[in-house]
């Protein structure tokens, strides 16, 4: 299946792209009815990766953030978010990825994530290894919570999923706390800048290349409440090495 790995992550390139030619350019934004922001990028990078799939896995299916479910018949399917921090993308801050992920043999196999405004694209496949740009990488090793920097994408979201005093544990027992997140948060996890990410909601299209991703780093995924396989939605992923105390930060 490396041929597979390779595709995704050519698409994930090419798809990036077309994101660029939409970016910084005061782009028009529509609001959808869950209250997320949509711009013509969104839309037109799925279109692509969506069209390009069709031309060589006929039979694969597709999952997508903006245009839905196409069923499969060959037991593959790929799952698609064309822009992954599209309120950065609005914002003119250059840290949103457009992400590829490939599910074969019921398991999310191959994961992609495209900073295409970076220049950095972070892959990997199961049993496989990960890679960004081409070299391997690893978590961190930091194994104490005390000396941990954790990120989050959204405070104001754990406060509402999770409530505030999760917010003020996790204030309590680590070290450094940053937002902005999105998928660039796991990117410095999976890299080993940064020793964990936290996300209190999640779809299936922005969690599933973390799944290889973050694992074949040498990580740890889960939901928030310590469930390392089903549908997430939620997300603790790190180095693994003070994870049991990060999932009960957010269960007292």
């Amino acid at each position: 299946m490396n041929d597979i790995y390779d595709i995704a992550v050519r698409l994930a390139k090419e798809a990036g792209d077309i994101t660029l030619k939409h970016f910084q350019t005061d782009v028009q934004v529509i609001t959808k009815d869950d209250q997320s922001p949509v711009t013509i990028a969104d839309q037109k990078t799925e279109e692509y990766i969506r069209t390009e799939i069709n031309k060589l896995f006929p039979d694969d299916g597709i999952v997508g953030e903006e245009h839905g479910v196409e069923s499969s018949t060959s037991g593959r399917r790929w799952i698609i978010d064309p822009i992954d921090g599209t309120q950065s993308f609005i914002r003119d801050v250059p840290l949103y990825g457009t992400l590829i992920a490939v599910e074969w043999d019921n398991a999310i196999q191959v994961g992609v994530m495209r900073f295409p405004a970076l220049d950095i694209t972070i892959a990997a496949q199961t049993g496989k290894g990960c890679f960004q740009n081409g070299k391997p990488c690893r978590v961190s090793t930091v194994s104490d919570i005390a000396s941990a920097a954790v990120m989050t994408t959204s405070y104001p979201d754990i406060i509402k999923y999770q409530g505030q005093e999760a917010v003020m544990r996790l204030l309590h027992f680590t070290r450094i706390q940053r937002t902005w997140g999105d998928c660039y948060g796991y990117n410095l996890v999976a890299s080993g800048r940064v020793d964990a990410m936290v996300d209190p909601i999640v779809k299936l299209w922005d969690y599933a290349p973390l799944i290889p991703i973050i694992r074949e780093a040498g990580g740890t995924i889960t939901d928030i409440h310590g469930n390392p396989s089903g549908e997430f939605t939620s997300i603790i992923a790190g180095n693994g090495k003070f994870h049991g105390e990060l999932v009960s930060i957010f269960n007292k």
